[in-house]
């Protein structure tokens, strides 16, 4: 719901409404509150509950230049790594994406882009690299789905996904890390237009 858009920034989390929506106990929502607060895409405040948290535009572009360093790294030690098979798996959310990006279906295309970044991420097979990621992927969300809105931006990106694995494929680690920053700061500027 965040992802999509549906809850923003400083949105309160109404557990009970959440629960009666999805056809659980109210449970399972706390819990899952409280792990999405320890990966920063909510805060809580005592005896008010959870909400969507708000991060300022600065802090974001920061983010964006972090990710972008982070990504770089990720794509030449994957290289180094990845196997044919996790090539197949990464070609095969590829083109999941291009049919998302075809329709212009960002609820779609979005979570698969995060796959793909995970993966890649966890092929990496950098414990440090695994453990900041998730953090600073989430602290974005509210501001990477905005920047997916722009009209050719599905297809851009996905652009990039198919040029990062070709890099691999070909074993060019330094090109595959290349492609991985420069994707990271495109979204930058496609979110700096997106509300410029």
């Amino acid at each position: 719901m965040i992802a999509e858009r549906e809850l923003l920034g400083g949105d309160r989390i109404n557990e009970s409404a959440l629960a009666l929506k999805l056809g659980i106990s109210r449970g399972p929502i706390r819990e899952a509150c409280r792990t999405l607060e320890q990966t920063g895409l909510l805060r809580s405040e005592i005896n008010r509950g959870f909400f969507v948290r708000e991060i300022s535009m600065k802090e974001a572009l920061d983010i964006y230049d972090l990710r972008a360093q982070l990504a770089h790294l990720a794509g030449r030690l994957a290289t180094a790594s990845i196997t044919a098979t996790q090539l197949e798996e990464l070609d095969a959310l590829v083109d999941r994406m291009e049919t998302a990006a075809v329709v212009d279906d960002v609820g779609v295309y979005y979570p698969l882009n995060v796959e793909f970044h995970t993966r890649l991420v966890a092929v990496a097979d950098n414990h440090k690299l695994t453990e900041l990621w998730p953090a600073l992927e989430s602290a974005l969300h509210l501001f990477r789905t905005r920047s997916f809105m722009l009209p050719g931006s599905l297809r851009a990106s996905n652009y990039d996904h198919r040029a990062m694995v070709a890099a691999m494929r070909a074993g060019d680690a330094e090109g595959a890390g290349r492609i991985l920053e420069q994707h990271i700061l495109k979204g930058k500027a496609r979110l700096l237009r997106s509300v410029g």
